[in-house]
């Protein structure tokens, strides 16, 4: 179930700025028949009894402390973590993984979500005959194949697109693109190819047209003492922290490097086709590409502090939007105020500890065997997890003479996999009487799991959909994956919103909004007291705010924001506020909006009210004042706020305030006298 979480909604893909197919198409056929019998041969090997139930919590803290003896303890619950503990168990090995926090709560839920071989490692590999560089390339292009085929209801073939500015660069990108697909071999998952400009614009109409001669398209996809004869050091960029407290005297081997994506909306990419910028602004490479309905783009690549709660920084953020702008059209306006979300990731990268650039290090993996035993394996990609848990289960079973056979998880199917099918979301609508775009969520998300979620789905009330009420409107999420996650030992509301569901991820808002009735279900299956509640809620808020960039975004609207207006503007703005500000106080409250609200028969909560207002009140006041309207419509204008709230509401009100009246004075002037209730009809 860890490794699921650690996959959950990547893709598949290749580089290039071609559209590029991994694979050559006479192969493919090959290819699928090699998998599926390597599929046979691993379900064949893994004799072991697997349960449907998962074991609770306490059941799994009871057998840590009742083992005597484990033959593999895996300290860190990431991606090589979670793959090394698999990788184990299947050579039938004892096996404990710890992890000090949540599965996949550091740099494996931070990625770019794609599954790829790394297509500017084989351009290092080739300009500088770098022979590791190439086979890091060739083994990851094989892990990606193997994760299509064993995790097929989270994994999906994406094409990237490479937008050619130049005419030079296309037999130059093209090259490259068809090395790419020829040390993918059989392995390919279709063949990169050549699209017209006018092709490209087609299927990306958000380019920018200028100078653009084609494209090129590619595919990628604490607790107690434990004891164990082997310890596994899989921490991620805490590595260097773990060697320490095996021998103090140990050398650095991990220089952490920060990666931030961002989170726009949906309309800023096609729904089926990615980007690739190969060469930035700074040489640094930048990936567009839709993910959950949403458009992620990242990333970044600079040294940083290691700490278990990285920030996105501004300047970060600004400098993805500045090299998105470059390669989409002017018509397009991507404003700061449209990024939803924005998180950082380390990376651990495997480097000589005197280098200071991290962008030209490779990410190939290390595993190393101290004096002591501990068992480290650093670097490596997000793609190659499986991979680097074989390389480190064999060199931990030969240092500690384990009784073990060889690793048997190529081909193994992950959780979930085995009763899935695309067409699968069509029975949870049938039989369930779920909407469409959750079925859909369901079976992407767990596959053949989907209809224990479905199963815990309440009544909604509704003519339809019948079950599965929503946390919020505009994302499949249901409140029944939340007791799900439960059984899948989610212990805080941040489990929930980061890594259960990827709410926080995709937009900050949403999930803020969430958040009070994820902590309710999650209080009342786990028995929380109000104040842990309370503390679950705040906490999440924290993670919230400066994890996922909600920091980041309120910060584009402060009391100091320059006023940039014209003296038009901040008339039209005026006559809008004062249609509120009916006794010309200067600013307006909550109850100013609900009366006029009220007046066009529009109803919101008290509550909901004071959120919306609070979003503008920059000096905390409990009311807007003139100015601080005025300094939200100049972020408006300037792209730094979009989707506010109280602006949107403001102009609506004003808009239908400003109809009534010219309705009631185009009205004519009955001059006959009024006719008495009596006469009319009326009552009595």
């Amino acid at each position: 179930m860890a490794i699921r979480k650690a996959v959950k909604g990547t893709a598949a893909v290749a580089s290039g700025g071609l559209v590029a197919f991994y694979g050559l198409t006479q192969l493919t056929e090959y290819r699928k028949r090699q998998a599926r019998l390597s599929r046979v041969e691993a379900v064949e090997q893994v004799n072991m009894a697997f349960q449907d139930e998962l074991p609770s919590r306490q059941a799994q803290l009871t057998a840590l402390r009742a083992t005597q003896e484990f033959d593999v303890l895996v300290v860190g619950g990431g991606a090589t973590g979670s793959g090394c503990a698999l990788d184990a168990v299947t050579r039938d090995l004892k096996t404990a993984l710890v992890e000090r926090d949540d599965f996949s709560s550091g740099t494996s839920s931070r990625s770019t979500k794609l599954i790829h071989g790394g297509v500017r490692y084989l351009q290092k590999a080739i300009v500088k005959l770098d022979y590791e560089q190439y086979m890091m390339v060739k083994e990851a292009l094989h892990e990606r194949s193997n994760l299509l085929n064993i995790a097929p209801h989270l994994t999906a073939l994406l094409p990237i697109m490479l937008p050619i500015y130049k005419w030079w660069q296309l037999p130059y990108y093209w090259a490259g693109i068809k090395i790419y697909d020829l040390v993918a071999g059989a392995q390919c998952l279709k063949s990169s190819y050549i699209l017209t400009k006018t092709k490209a614009l087609e299927l990306f109409p958000m380019l920018k047209r200028d100078k653009l001669v084609g494209a090129i398209v590619y595919y990628d996809g604490q607790e107690f003492d434990v004891r164990a004869k082997c310890v596994i050091n899989a921490t991620g960029p805490f590595t260097d922290a773990l060697r320490k407290m095996d021998d103090q005297k140990n050398p650095n081997i991990c220089q952490p490097s920060a990666g931030v994506h961002i989170v726009i909306p949906g309309y800023y990419s096609p729904d089926n086709m990615g980007l690739l910028d190969p060469a930035t602004s700074d040489g640094r490479v930048i990936f567009f590409l839709p993910w959950e309905k949403m458009t992620i783009a990242g990333t970044t690549d600079t040294p940083t502090e290691i700490t278990p709660h990285p920030i996105p920084m501004e300047e970060d953020i600004n400098f993805i939007l500045t090299e998105v702008r470059n390669y989409l059209s002017p018509d397009v306006e991507v404003r700061r105020g449209d990024v939803l979300a924005a998180w950082s990731g380390i990376r651990p990268l495997v480097t000589n500890p005197n280098s200071k650039d991290t962008q030209s290090i490779c990410r190939n993996h290390i595993v190393h065997i101290s004096d002591s035993g501990l068992v480290t394996i650093a670097g490596g990609k997000w793609t190659t997890y499986r991979s680097m848990a074989e390389d480190t289960l064999d060199a931990a079973v030969k240092a500690h003479n384990l009784s073990a056979g060889p690793s048997k998880t190529v081909g193994l199917m992950l959780e979930g996999a085995k009763d899935w099918t695309p067409t699968m979301y069509i029975r949870l609508v049938q039989d369930y009487g779920l909407e469409v775009e959750v079925a859909q969520h369901l079976a992407s998300s767990y596959g053949g799991r989907a209809y224990e979620v479905a199963k815990m789905a309440h009544v909604t009330g509704k003519r339809w959909p019948i079950v599965g009420k929503r946390l919020v409107s505009e994302f499949p999420y249901i409140e029944s994956e939340v007791q799900y996650a439960i059984k899948e030992y989610a212990c805080t509301a941040i489990d929930v919103i980061a890594r259960r569901t990827r709410l926080g991820f995709l937009n900050v808002q949403a999930a803020e909004e969430a958040l009070p009735r994820i902590v309710d279900i999650m209080g009342k299956q786990l028995t929380w007291s109000e104040q842990r509640k309370r503390e679950e809620l705040s906490a999440a808020k924290q993670f919230l705010y400066y994890e996922m960039g909600y920091k980041a975004r309120s910060e584009q609207l402060t009391d100091t924001s320059e006023i940039t207006l014209t003296p038009a503007e901040v008339g039209r703005y005026m006559k809008r506020f004062h249609k509120f500000d009916k006794e010309n106080k200067g600013f307006i409250t909550t109850v100013d909006v609900q009366r006029v609200l009220e007046s066009i028969n529009v109803y919101i909560d008290a509550d909901t009210l004071h959120e919306i207002l609070n979003e503008v009140d920059l000096n905390k006041n409990g009311q807007v004042e003139f100015n601080e309207f005025l300094q939200l419509m100049s972020a408006v204008k300037k792209g730094q706020v979009s989707a506010n709230r109280l602006a949107i509401l403001m102009k609506t009100a004003e808009q239908s305030l400003d109809q009534t009246e010219s309705l009631e004075q185009r009205e004519p002037v009955d001059q006959r006298k009024p006719v008495s209730v009596d006469r009319s009809g009326g009552g009595v």
